[in-house]
């Protein structure tokens, strides 16, 4: 039986220099994060081009799309793009100013500072490490916070969008960095553990670790996590859960729950999904996908809504009646059709394969890498080599040209899968009822129907409209 032995990447260091040194590591990296920033840039700017020469609606959607929705969705593609242009721009300075100056290293040495204040030696690495990701969240937070405010409270709401109170964006905002460090701290601690005391090997024992995680945080996300910020409530019985019901015995889904969250006090954006594992799976449609939805204890609600969310909810109610969002029944049944399709041809299942050997994969490499002081070194850490700087360094920065081409390669099989339950659909008799709702969400969410194909390549998990209408009117 073959040993497995660890690259000696300072060996190869000796062999490739100065290609493969400190500094040739570091400017690799920082030349390739500022590629990608450049090439971004230039997809943005072809697909901005398309928001600014694209004046007239489509003649596939003439008669669909009214010019009135037309132009208000060019104006709010155009807003996201200048706004995209200026986040991308801070975001990209910010993580250079990060990695010229040390800026890992630095929050490295504070979380360090901090547990010797409390009488924990070097050797409490996990301690540390916590310390030091609790500090980069809320860093993180702070500094991206002007950025999310604008993006909610100006743009959004420019556009009709925005539900959410101030207070609610605060409470929310509060709530969601809890929930997340209660559940990744712990998470990054058993992982770190997992890599010290696991031997040569300790890849595999990882692998099966982070495996078992994701099902778990897969099973319980839906019913205990999601709920902490929003509301799901079982459908009322009526005309469309019993149609609801009838389409999922009829090509055997194990349909046990059916809800609605109330999406609609975060936004007015759409969506419908399905989770669960085996003879488990629940349907669950936003509020805002359905045509005159309203809860049935909306009145009890009411007497505990503040005066600001009040005086909201009459603008909105006005606003409905003078148009329509959502759809009717006939056109959900066709999204869950769709939806439902990515079941019967095991799409799940199948990205859950391909990102598990994709994990299994990168956590191999890792292995081979994270004991290399070269790489260390060329991050700042010129002794220590701390094992989730390790995995900061090699997954985040080293893997992103990998990253890059994989999550391409990611959207192209997502857009086939689109395909095949869009086609699903076809074959259910849902063809016409699925165009209408599509040309509906895309008039709800004032998306616009027209795409650079290079931008949409690279960026679109989704196909565009046109090209979703297209395919539907072939396959009629």
């Amino acid at each position: 039986m073959m040993e497995w032995e660890l690259v000696n990447l300072d060996k190869l260091a000796s062999t490739f220099k100065p290609y493969w040194s400190e500094n040739g590591i570091f400017v690799f990296i920082l030349t390739f994060l500022w590629i990608v920033y450049f090439w971004e840039n230039y997809l943005s700017y072809r697909q901005h081009r398309e928001y600014k020469n694209t004046v007239s609606v489509p003649p596939e959607l003439a008669g669909v799309i009214d010019s009135e929705t037309f132009a208000k969705a060019r104006a709010y593609q155009l807003d996201k793009s200048y706004f995209g242009f200026w986040a991308g721009l801070w975001d990209q300075l910010e993580n250079t100013l990060i990695l010229v100056y040390g800026g890992i290293p630095f929050l490295w040495k504070i979380a360090g500072n901090i547990c010797t204040s409390y009488g924990f030696d070097p050797d409490f690495e996990i301690i540390q490490t916590v310390i030091f990701t609790i500090l980069g969240s809320v860093f993180s937070s702070v500094v991206s916070l002007p950025w999310v405010v604008y993006r909610v409270f100006v743009l959004e709401e420019r556009h009709g969008f925005n539900k959410q109170t101030p207070g609610f964006f605060i409470k929310d905002q509060i709530k969601k960095f809890i929930v997340t460090q209660v559940i990744m701290l712990p998470i990054i601690s058993a992982i770190i553990k997992i890599i010290k005391i696991g031997g040569e090997y300790f890849f595999i024992y990882l692998w099966l670790f982070c495996f078992v995680v994701s099902l778990v945080l897969m099973t319980i996300y839906p019913d205990y996590i999601a709920p902490l910020f929003d509301k799901f409530t079982p459908l009322p019985e009526g005309e469309l859960r019993t149609q609801i019901e009838a389409l999922a015995a009829s090509i055997d889904f194990p349909l046990k729950k059916l809800f609605i969250v109330e999406g609609s006090k975060r936004s007015s954006h759409s969506n419908a999904y399905f989770y669960g594992f085996y003879k488990n799976k629940r349907i669950v449609l936003f509020d805002t996908l359905v045509e005159d939805y309203s809860p049935l204890n909306e009145d009890s609600n009411k007497s505990e809504t503040s005066e600001e969310e009040k005086e909201k909810e009459t603008v909105e109610g006005t606003e409905k009646k003078a148009k329509k969002t959502g759809c009717n029944n006939q056109e959900v049944l066709a999204v869950l059709t769709h939806e439902l399709g990515h079941w019967q041809f095991s799409h799940t299942t199948k990205y859950l394969v391909i990102f598990q050997v994709n994990l299994f994969l990168n956590f191999l490499v890792f292995s081979m890498l994270y004991k290399s002081q070269i790489l260390y070194a060329a991050f700042g850490f010129s002794t220590e080599k701390p094992v989730f700087i390790g995995l900061l360094i090699i997954f985040q920065y080293i893997f992103s040209p990998y990253n890059e081409l994989l999550s391409f390669l990611l959207n192209v099989l997502s857009r086939y899968y689109e395909f095949q339950a869009d086609a699903f659909a076809k074959a259910k008799n849902k063809a016409a009822d699925l165009r209408s709702a599509l040309i509906k969400l895309n008039k709800d969410n004032l998306g616009f129907p027209v795409d650079d194909w290079l931008f949409s390549a690279w960026h679109h998990s989704h196909p565009p409209l046109l090209q979703r209408v297209r395919a539907l009117g072939k396959i009629d």
